[in-house]
């Protein structure tokens, strides 16, 4: 990662590793878009169908939020540590995600050791890892699209289950230091979510956060599931290898804080994601046979066509038909994809 990192680095100028502060006025234009979003439900008397289409634009704001949350606790958008953290809990209060937790679980563990089996805590587990459990194993059993819809229907839970999940695992080092802020951080979005539900009653309640952040988690989760999940185990940290860029409309970009932009991401996680077309032209130019992109879509197509257990780190293996499939650098082809049998003696 480091060797890219410095073949890139001459190349850039100075003001690029610069925080980007402006950044929070798309925060802000998101905040007074869901405080008016979640008043007008609240206070007014409104059809089913407009509070629908509200709830629909809070999830895109929810999303949106998320990915800011996401740069500013990489500190690429203010320096200051307390401030940096405040903001980043606000940006994260929808997905209920503590800005401690975010820095232990994303920015120290999976930038660190990215698509590792054993380190990473957002891999995807090994064949060998998958044959010790026995729950998975049971629900390999199903066909592969039953899997590909349920698991394409808990996209809209898994970014807030799994952030819950990744609090206990790391739950030992994180109170070590500071316990009570830890703690706050983990109760506080709950309390004050479930606290909004006892003030205005359940009906209201849905429209303003529980139909929001199920479209929150899915919007989040169609771009993080993307990251890496086409792409191998890998022995060393290469993003090139372990990393998948999406594409999708400029507009969306913009919306979306450029979080299409992940191979460029985690070759400099330092810098504001606003550089990262910079970045991309730069690693396009040096190794552009190396470099992973396709439509966010089509990566997501994939994705369902294909299992999520690894076999020898490079290939993808669906143990319910005994077939492989091939991973992104070693034969995957998001229009063309073919599974192949497992070998009797494999």
């Amino acid at each position: 990662m480091s060797w890219y990192a410095k073949q890139i680095h001459p190349k850039l100028d100075k003001d690029i590793f610069k925080p980007a502060p402006t950044r929070l006025i798309g925060g802000l234009i998101y905040l007074i878009v869901v405080a008016i979003g979640m008043s007008v439900v609240v206070l007014f008397d409104i059809n089913t169908v407009g509070k629908l289409a509200i709830a629909l634009i809070l999830g895109f704001s929810f999303g949106s939020m998320g990915f800011l949350g996401h740069e500013i606790l990489h500190g690429t958008v203010v320096r200051n540590k307390w401030i940096r953290n405040f903001l980043g809990g606000i940006a994260f209060l929808p997905l209920s995600v503590g800005p401690r937790l975010w820095v232990k679980w994303h920015n120290l563990n999976h930038h660190a050791h990215t698509q590792d089996d054993e380190k990473d805590p957002d891999a995807w587990m090994s064949l060998e890892s998958f044959n010790k459990r026995g729950f998975i194993k049971l629900v390999y059993k199903l066909p592969l699209w039953f899997r590909s819809l349920f698991s394409f229907t808990a996209l809209s839970i898994s970014f807030t289950l799994h952030s819950v999940r990744m609090f206990f695992v790391y739950f030992k080092e994180l109170v070590e230091e500071k316990s009570i802020s830890t703690w706050f951080q983990f109760i506080f979005p709950w309390t004050f979510w479930f606290g909004l539900l006892a003030i205005v009653g359940f009906e209201k309640w849905a429209y303003i956060y529980l139909i929001p952040v199920l479209i929150g988690n899915l919007i989040v989760m169609g771009y993080i599931s993307t990251n890496h999940r086409l792409n191998p185990l890998v022995p060393v940290n290469d993003p090139l290898a372990n990393s998948l860029t999406v594409t999708v409309p400029k507009w969306l970009d913009v919306l979306h804080f450029n979080f299409s932009y992940h191979t460029e991401h985690h070759l400099f996680p330092g810098i504001n994601p606003k550089h990262y077309p910079i970045i991309k032209a730069h690693i396009l130019e040096l190794w552009p046979e190396k470099y992973h992109q396709m439509p966010l879509f089509a990566a997501l197509k994939a994705l369902w066509k294909t299992p999520r257990i690894y076999y020898k780190d490079e290939e993808l293996v669906d143990p319910h038909k005994e077939r492989l499939y091939k991973s992104l650098a070693n034969g995957l082809k998001s229009n063309n994809i073919k599974p192949y049998k497992l070998a009797k003696d494999n």
